[in-house]
């Protein structure tokens, strides 16, 4: 044990209110928003708090960005998606981080961290919720949110267009 260990020998280590997901992406529980030495240390910039009633961040000089859902299944998560992934990627560009929370930080916060995933790294649903999962074990999006993550997939690869097609096959249906 080094010399600036302050933990009692036996004391269980308190689990971090956050994981991260990835370079610049955090996921975590309303516990991580109040954190703020926790915050400041991992450059978080953006906390995107994705809730109608959980307290912003109380650290100074970082911005909130609140998706006003509920954990609903019948919630609207789809339109917020795309601004909001936008707004995650310009505080990363700007050379921050985010920290994407929820109450639980198990469903609302890790499909819109899977959305970001998919928006600006490039990775399918699966591959970008395997790494939510990876950072978070407790990350579970309700079943309406994973319909939607669906959709914003399907909608992503049609603006992608497929790989290398012509514009026109030439095909015979004229």
């Amino acid at each position: 044990m080094g010399p600036r260990s302050a933990k009692p020998r036996g004391a269980p280590e308190a689990p971090p209110p956050f994981a991260r997901v990835a370079p610049a992406l955090f996921l975590g529980n309303v516990r991580s928003a109040g954190a703020t030495e926790l915050l400041e240390r991992a450059g978080v910039t953006l906390c995107v708090n994705v809730s109608r009633l959980q307290p912003g961040p109380s650290a100074p000089g970082v911005a909130e960005l609140r998706v006003p859902v509920f954990d609903d299944p019948a919630e609207d998560l789809l339109t917020h998606l795309e601004p909001t992934c936008a707004a995650m990627e310009a505080a990363v560009r700007a050379g921050g981080a985010c920290l994407v929370y929820c109450k639980n930080g198990r469903s609302r916060s890790a499909a819109v961290c899977t959305a970001y995933l998919m928006r600006f790294r490039g990775l399918s649903l699966e591959r970008a919720f395997q790494m939510v999962k990876d950072a978070r074990p407790v990350a579970d999006p309700n079943p309406g949110f994973w319909l939607q993550l669906q959709k914003y997939e399907q909608t992503l690869q049609a603006q992608a267009g497929p790989p290398e097609a012509p514009a026109d096959s030439g095909g015979g249906d004229r």
